[in-house]
């Protein structure tokens, strides 16, 4: 299991896939990628027989040929299947961003590229650079994995609902003041952190980090931050507040009602 912490959540478990499950659905994609190619090979022989090009035609489609199959199979696939392919899905696997959220076609062209350059094929070994790197991970990630900023874990295991930040009663008044939209997701990030993680921080690294983050929200939201008040509670008010106002639909302006229209007698 590890920690992500995900969206205006603070704190969500998930089962990290380890290397035999992986390497089964590997093994499982592979078998598809080789009846891909073969398809492939089959296609492209009839239309160059038919059109008898010369051998730098050949080498041309034999190169498009395999880099369809051995990049363009998983970038598809964990594209249009929000991070699983075949064989992950067979297996209940997915790849998540490093927050756990969805990932996007960047992280799949990524993990793509180097699982066909690095981790597996050019320069892998057939797998063996993705073993190493995976068994020295913490979360079991192959290059392509930290250079996507991704993990891939067990999505069939059951997701708690993550807990969400309380505001002090104090405070409110003074947060719900504020305008939330100029605190970056950059700085919402370490500070969604900084409130997980509290229990486990030593006091001087709670006070210390704790100023320097009060201090970073407030210059950037432009305010002063209230006096008297320990920093887990004023940045426990911060993101408790921008998490309501996430979660809360905005109200729907009325629709104008149609006016009468009489003609003048």
């Amino acid at each position: 299991m590890a920690v992500f912490t995900t969206g205006e959540a603070v704190a969500l478990d998930l089962p990290i896939a380890r290397i035999p499950t992986r390497a089964a659905a590997f093994v499982i994609d592979v078998v598809l990628q080789l009846v891909v190619g073969w398809l492939l090979v089959l296609g492209a022989s009839a239309v160059l027989v038919w059109v008898r090009p010369d051998t730098a035609w050949l080498d041309v489609a034999l190169l498009v040929i395999v880099v369809s199959v051995l990049a363009g199979y998983p970038i598809t696939c964990e594209t249009l299947l929000r991070g699983r392919t075949v064989g992950k899905l067979a297996l209940g696997l997915r790849v998540v961003r490093e927050d756990g959220g969805p990932i996007d076609f960047r992280h799949a062209l990524t993990r793509g590229l180097a699982g066909a350059i690095v981790d597996f094929w050019a320069l892998g070994g057939l797998g063996v650079v993705a073993v190493v790197t995976s068994l020295c991970s913490p979360r079991a990630r192959r290059v392509g994995d930290v250079l996507a900023g991704t993990v891939v874990v067990h999505d069939r295991a059951r997701i708690p609902m993550p807990a969400l930040a309380v505001a002090p009663p104090w405070l409110l008044g003074w947060v719900q003041r504020l305008d939330l939209s100029g605190l970056s997701e950059d700085l919402a990030l370490p500070v969604r952190q900084y409130l997980t993680r509290f229990r486990t921080l030593t006091p001087e690294a709670q006070h210390n980090l704790g100023v320097a983050l009060v201090a970073a929200v407030c210059e950037q939201l432009r305010v002063v931050p209230p006096v008297g008040y320990p920093p887990l509670q004023i940045l426990g008010a911060v993101i408790a507040e921008r998490q309501r106002r996430t979660l809360t639909p905005a109200p729907v302006a009325p629709s104008p009602q149609p006016v009468a229209w009489r003609q003048p007698a």
